[in-house]
């Protein structure tokens, strides 16, 4: 399996991560163009911490000489042009989450944040207006409220090989009926895994979302949701029901520019249905047809087919990777 390893072929060098992003958060550099910055304690704050480097205002390179537990005091704000790379460290962010707001060009890798206690206390919470962003093969568990929430306005946003677990209002972008700044949004969220999340796998509200061979198994109300206006392309996922057989559920709410309420509409495209998996379509959702064209917005993406094969490999390629620190010198 060792040889299947997504970015394999970038991750001997540091930089190397910039630019692969693919989707909606394709051009995401995160510090490219920044110096390096070593963390060198797990302190919440002060010389050498996590903290110290997200707040400065120059691009940066993060990454991490040590392993262990980062316990958060209050949320970490992630400024602009900064990549947090976890390659080659097992580094746990626990008690608050990452706040990525107004920013642009973050990349977030290889992370475990779990544990999240507080009002409105997510994983990484991206808003109001943050954009060109990329969170990949993180581990996110066990937060207050939820472990990625995308809304007021963020867009250009990738997903990718996360791991979700043990929680339930898993991920949610578009945050209200009444923001229509949220019809800007567009998200690609591709190889992850919801492993056995509550709901949320997303909910959509607005936005463009492109879900593509992700794993989602055992939920426990639905697990995908497309609200107001949503317009979501389910392209080769695999959807493996537990006791709640509901895969897509379309809620009406209504914009406040707008005389009647809509749901929205989601476009199934080879999806893989286990354990009988239903995609019921109640009369008020739209005609899947009217989901937006994703070529529209890029190029095609390294969509695989649905398959036994795929369910394996995200099971063991998602989330935290064992990696070998990448050479920092190499671009």
């Amino acid at each position: 399996m060792a040889a299947q390893r997504p970015y394999a072929h970038v991750d001997q060098t540091l930089r190397g991560l910039a630019g692969q992003a693919e989707g909606f958060g394709r051009q995401a550099i995160g510090g490219l163009h920044g110096a390096v910055y070593h963390v060198t304690t797990l302190d919440d704050d002060g010389p050498g911490s996590l903290r110290d480097g997200c707040r400065k205002t120059e691009p940066l390179w993060i990454v991490f000489d040590i392993s262990g537990t980062i316990s958060l005091n209050s949320g970490l704000r992630v400024l602009s042009y900064k990549t947090i790379d976890g390659r080659g460290q097992r580094v746990k962010l626990t008690g608050k989450g990452l706040l990525l707001r107004e920013c642009e060009h973050v990349i977030v890798c290889n992370l475990e944040i779990e544990g999240g206690r507080g009002h409105d206390v997510d994983a990484i919470q991206i808003k109001p207006n943050s954009k060109h962003i990329w969170v990949d093969r993180c581990s996110l568990s066990d937060f207050e409220d939820g472990l990625i929430d995308i809304s007021r306005g963020s867009t250009e946003i990738t997903i990718s090989r996360c791991h979700f677990s043990n929680h339930n209002k898993t991920m949610l972008i578009g945050a209200r009926s009444c923001d229509i700044i949220d019809r800007s949004i567009g998200v690609t969220v591709h190889h992850c895994f919801f492993d056995g999340t509550h709901q949320r796998h997303p909910r959509v509200r607005f936005g463009k979302v492109h879900l593509y061979n992700n794993y989602t198994r055992n939920w426990g109300i639905y697990a995908v949701c497309a609200s107001v206006e949503s317009q979501i392309v389910s392209q080769c996922n695999i959807y493996e029901a537990g006791e709640k057989k509901l895969v897509f559920m379309h809620l009406i709410e209504q914009a406040p520019d707008k005389e009647v309420g809509t749901c929205g509409s989601v476009r199934s495209e080879g999806d893989l249905l286990l354990n009988g998996a239903g995609t019921y379509v109640t009369e008020e959702a739209n005609n899947d047809q009217s989901a937006f064209k994703v070529e529209e917005h890029y190029e095609s993406c390294s969509v695989e087919p649905a398959t036994a094969a795929l369910v394996e490999l995200l099971q063991q390629s998602t989330g935290w990777q064992q990696i070998v620190i990448p050479m920092e010198n190499a671009q």
